[in-house]
């Protein structure tokens, strides 16, 4: 692997409208605006220079990132903050979660399979890989953000704990990174794979304690042939618990695990299983995978599988093309005991009109977040949200930042793929992976 370079992140610099409220319970006015700050009583720098560090550096946490990284140009203290432990450990206490989105445009796995080694890392995939579309569905905006450290030949595969999870594009044992794009620096590669593969599934987890990580599929049996026959993990954890690509399990037979996706909740990892429609379901502490009926599996088009307030839910079109039923897409979450699916949200009719018009039988790519939803229409820039706690669907504005191209997918047949992804300053499970350098002691399940 070669030598990483240190480089600049990009963070965008949007404007922050902040508005002061022109009445206090007296009834007096409070003037606003730059020109009255002088004479403001309630901007006295008298006042304000006598605030606690301390008081002041919460308050800094709770900004969002945006804002947070334009004040770090106010002064040399407020710079230093991202590499202070203390602030670090007041903003993990105090920061509030946010359910954002990360996408990347990635080609399609058909041009990853049949493409030749020797053109792996060349100019076009860096472009592709260093760079990320970040979207915030709380204010409804975009912003772009470059991956300079990352190397040529590897490509995004999961998200999780505010960490970009990238795994090599050439075939046979897979080399992995872990990066945080807010921090300057982050690159953290984790030992390669035991067994050759050409394109696995990949499933990430993330806490403060702990890293799980799942690799399954495409096990190169040889240099002309892929099957989905096995599953690699790697744990990490507080508690001194090792797993280094130790622990291995059989996928159920014949399962094609062509969505290259894995989806998180409670304590396993999701997948969709095709030909026909089904979930596949891996228990990370037992070790084992099963098979879970799909609801309506016959009558499904472009399934996937998301994560939204600690559920699992499938969303996907309905088609029921000769029984009396309308076309819709649906929403279903998998229920507790494991097996059974109850529908929750139905596209509004109307709605699902316009959807089916833009959408015009592409397809569409699916990714979640805590309450949000985001459907991306392929082949077009539009993209629908659905926000669980309103009960609401909108279309959301277009990424501005590919140019020339649209939405869903680009010129050379790729397709914006996104995660969910929650911001963050700071991960201290990381901490550990320095230990991988030392002696340690793997388990084998």
């Amino acid at each position: 692997m070669e030598t990483f370079r240190h480089g600049p992140i990009s963070i965008p610099i949007l404007p922050y409208n902040f508005t002061i409220n022109n009445s206090n319970n007296s009834g007096s006015s409070i003037p606003s605006g730059p020109a009255s700050f002088a004479t403001n009583p309630w901007m006295d720098s008298r006042i304000w220079s006598r605030l606690p560090q301390r008081l002041i550096d919460r308050v800094i946490a709770f900004l969002p990132f945006p804002a947070f990284f334009r004040a770090r140009a106010v002064c040399k203290r407020w710079y230093a903050l991202l590499f202070s432990n203390n602030f670090l450990e007041l903003y993990l206490q105090v920061s509030p979660s946010r359910h954002w989105f990360i996408f990347f445009k990635q080609k399609n796995i058909k041009s990853y399979i049949y493409r030749s080694n020797n053109n792996v890392g060349n100019g076009d995939d860096r472009n592709i890989n260093c760079e990320g579309y970040i979207f915030d569905p709380y204010e409804s905006k975009w912003y772009r953000i470059s991956f300079p450290l990352i190397p040529p030949g590897f490509s995004p595969a999961s998200s999780s704990g505010g960490l970009i999870c990238w795994v090599s594009d050439e075939a046979g044992s897979k080399n992995i990174l872990l990066s945080n794009p807010l921090i300057p620096g982050s690159l953290t590669p984790l030992p390669a794979t035991l067994r050759p593969r050409l394109f696995p599934s990949v499933g990430l987890t993330i806490t403060n304690s702990s890293i799980d990580l799942a690799v399954a599929g495409d096990d190169l049996i040889s240099p002309f042939a892929v099957k989905n026959l096995t599953t690699e993990s790697f744990h990490i954890d507080g508690g001194g618990f090792y797993s280094i690509w130790g622990t291995t399990s059989s996928l159920p037979r014949l399962c094609s695990l062509e969505s290259m996706r894995m989806v998180f909740v409670q304590g396993r990892f999701y997948c969709m299983n095709y030909s026909p429609f089904s979930i596949l379901s891996y228990d990370i502490v037992s070790n084992h995978w099963c098979k879970i009926q799909a609801p309506m599996r016959r009558f499904l088009r472009s399934p996937s599988l998301i994560e939204a307030k600690g559920k699992l839910i499938l969303v996907a079109a309905v088609e029921k093309s000769k029984l009396n039923v309308p076309k819709s897409l649906r929403l279903w979450a998998l229920q507790d005991c494991g097996t059974m699916w109850v529908e929750i949200e139905r596209m509004p009719q109307q709605l699902y009109l316009q959807f089916s018009d833009v959408e015009n039988g592409q397809g569409f790519n699916c990714v979640g977040h805590g309450e949000f939803i985001l459907i991306l229409i392929r082949g077009s820039d539009k993209a629908l949200m659905f926000d669980f706690c309103r009960k609401r669907w909108m279309w959301i504005p277009p990424c501005p930042y590919i140019l020339g191209h649209s939405c869903g997918s680009y010129a050379d047949g790729g397709e914006l793929h996104g995660f969910g992804y929650e911001p963050r300053l700071a991960t201290p499970v990381t901490a550990l992976l320095d230990q991988l350098t030392l002696p340690f002691q793997t388990f084998n399940g």
